[in-house]
């Protein structure tokens, strides 16, 4: 599958929303990220989407941002880490 360049300018997201990781706080994550998205307009810049299952459920909930995986996430954390990758992501795109 060809990925478009559009995908390719966006900060990746893959929640792991497996019955563990999402009873342990991905379901409060994954509710906090689409709001932060819908509320600052970056449909254009931020690709998120889940997965069934990371099987590393010992260390859950998990999240990976491009390349960084994220494990015993905190939700109250998960936008601070967003916000970590997009200016990341302008500082790179600027430089």
């Amino acid at each position: 599958m060809t990925k478009s360049p559009e995908y390719d300018n966006k900060v990746k997201i893959r929640l792991c929303l497996g019955s563990s990781c999402f009873s342990r706080g991905n379901k409060t994550a994954l509710n906090y990220i689409q709001d932060y998205i819908k509320k600052n307009a970056l449909e254009d810049e931020v690709f998120l989407k889940g997965s069934l299952c990371e099987e590393l459920c010992k260390d859950g909930p998990h999240m990976f941002v491009d390349d960084t995986h994220y494990s015993n996430l905190d939700p109250s954390t998960v936008i601070d880490l967003l916000q970590f990758h997009l200016n990341q992501r302008q500082t790179k795109d600027k430089g």
